[in-house]
């Protein structure tokens, strides 16, 4: 099956398929997700109807933190194959209509880097040295760090080295794990090795690049300690400005790479993790000469709750509403490879006698609802592997089997992000579910048998099918229709918008039912009364001209009211 391929600025409105390659499918029998298995499974995505596949890093890595901790950027990790086969991936990828974006982690390398091995290898003020954040401790013997920042996954973010004659020295930053030290970007070095990279990759066909934790890239040079209050953890987005995070500098990166990719032709994107302060901050990166699109994860962090999730909406909206001569857009994102799948996260705690238990029935209603939210509004969504199955977080891993360095530096504190990770089960009535003939490197649940693909595909009311639909629905009806989401008064708990020209979307966030009051109903993912909508459940209806388009104008009381 062959598509045409997105049209210019292809990234505006694509569905992007987020494929985390260590737990989507195993060809070689090794327990571990390959890119042979991924080309196994292109058909699904294809089906599924995305328009893009974004890769979880497959550099050559040591794996400490599954791939982020880059050896080597221009080479594959055998874990996961041959350069033969990524080039093989991406032209497959090409022929079947799918972009490829890849993962940049630029922020920090692993401490396997050559670059690395040669800085603990090099005397003090050296120039390997200079390529990472190398300093002398506090105290008479340097035995404090040199600050107090903290790492994102738990502890101190200095970690000290052993000098060549055997004593202890200098210290290295590392926001994330020890194992993954931070660039130094005020060192020419590091700036044109990356420029490099991307061209290499550019050069090897990938159409876009995710930018992995773009505002930690810069740091102030006087590394100086911060007057926060870091006992609460690493939480970014609710400190109004560090010398580790979100430093003016990175704008400077960003429009380095942003001519780099504007020079190839077949519209090459780049894409952004930026987790900022405020709206303004956020903005800044979606200049027009900088990321062409970055998530909006404040819709992701936020509650089932119809009134903060308006709020995220309208936030997130504003920030690229401003300009309305940037292309630059939001990708939308309900579950990625770091957060709690959003079935397990929407799901209430329901106390049943003694016990408490998570309602994931009434989680899996809200993330099938939230599916069709995101679907709406105008912008591009990613899709992470699993969650067109229905899948929920796996939260009963045993600790002994957990690989997520955060698990561990917290001694446990944190659970971390393993339960997302688990592999994906494609067939059969038990584990491995068809994603490996060995052991798959994190235990799949029993009872996930219902939950395979082969299980959902020719079941009409699935997650998989709904998936499918609203895909399809989706592409015809706002493939090519830019306007801006209009919002409609409705009852407490919904929340109701128009794309006009194309759609009105419909959410029930409350506890009571809600009766449409309008037709048609071109899609919902309910089975009964198609004009009565439940709780934690969303319609598509066609969409209403109204007063404001020189038509006939809505109810007074919206396209929705509670029985």
């Amino acid at each position: 099956m062959t598509r045409e391929k997105p049209a210019t600025h292809w990234w505006r409105s694509a569905v992007v398929y987020q494929v985390y390659l260590r737990s989507f499918a195993d060809s070689s029998g090794t327990g571990t997700g390959d890119i042979r298995g991924l080309m196994d499974r292109l058909p699904h995505v294809v089906d599924l109807g995305a328009d893009a596949l974004w890769l979880s890093p497959w550099f050559r890595s040591p794996m400490h933190d599954g791939g982020y901790d880059v050896a080597d950027y221009r080479d594959i990790d055998p874990t996961f194959g041959a350069t033969s086969d990524a080039l093989a991936l991406i032209d497959r990828c090409h022929d079947l209509g799918l972009r490829v974006l890849i993962d940049l982690v630029a922020n920090h390398t692993s401490t396997d880097h050559a670059w690395f091995r040669a800085a603990v290898g090099s005397p003090p003020g050296s120039r390997e040295r200079q390529r990472y954040h190398f300093r002398p401790g506090r105290g008479e013997g340097g035995e404090d760090p040199p600050n107090n920042w903290i790492s994102a996954f738990g502890g101190p973010a200095w970690t000290r080295i052993i000098e060549p004659d055997g004593t202890p020295g200098e210290w290295y930053l590392h926001l994330f794990s020890e194992h993954q030290p931070d660039l130094n970007w005020e060192c020419p070095d590091v700036v044109t090795e990356f420029d490099d990279v991307i061209r290499h990759w550019f050069d090897l066909g990938v159409d876009g690049i995710r930018v992995d934790a773009a505002s930690a890239l810069a740091k102030d040079p006087d590394l100086p300690s911060v007057d926060l209050d870091l006992s609460r953890g690493f939480i970014p987005r609710d400190w109004p400005g560090t010398p580790f995070w979100d430093v003016e500098r990175v704008h400077d990166l960003l429009r380095r790479w942003r001519a780099i990719a504007d020079a190839y032709e077949g519209n090459r994107c780049l894409v952004g993790e930026v987790v900022v302060n405020t709206p303004d901050r956020f903005a800044a990166y979606l200049r027009p000469d900088e990321l062409h699109s970055a998530f909006a994860f404040d819709l992701l962090h936020s509650p089932w709750d119809a009134t903060e999730m308006r709020a995220a909406i309208s936030r997130s909206l504003a920030v690229v509403e401003k300009d309305a001569d940037n292309p630059a857009t939001l990708t939308w994102v309900l579950s990625n490879h770091d957060e709690i799948r959003h079935v397990t996260r929407y799901a209430p705690t329901v106390a049943r006698g003694g016990d408490c238990t998570v309602a994931l029935d009434i989680g899996l209603s809200r993330a099938r609802a939230a599916l069709l939210l995101v679907l709406a509004l105008p912008g591009a969504t990613c899709l992470y592997q699993g969650e067109e199955l229905g899948l929920p977080e796996v939260l009963d891993l045993p600790a002994e089997l957990r690989r997520d360095p955060t698990f561990h530096r917290t001694a446990g504190a944190v659970l971390g992000r393993d339960g997302c990770r688990v592999p994906l089960p494609w067939s059969g009535d038990r584990p491995p579910f068809g994603f490996t003939a060995a052991e798959p490197w994190l235990p799949q649940p029993a009872d996930w048998a219902s939950l395979t693909a082969a299980a959902q595909r020719s079941e009409p009311t699935s997650t998989l099918a709904l998936y499918r639909d609203a895909l399809r629905v989706r592409r015809r009806l706002l493939g090519a229709n830019d306007t801006a989401l209009r919002w409609r008064e409705s009852s407490p708990g919904t929340l109701v918008f128009d794309r006009p020209g194309a759609l009105t979307c419909v959410v029930n966030v409350g506890a009571e039912p809600v009766v449409l009051e309008a037709e048609p109903v071109l899609l919902s993912h309910h089975q009964d009364d198609p004009m009565l909508l439940p709780p934690g459940c969303a319609a598509w209806l066609g969409w209403q001209r109204t007063d404001e388009d020189g038509g006939a104008p809505p109810s007074p009381a919206g396209p929705a009211s509670t029985v």
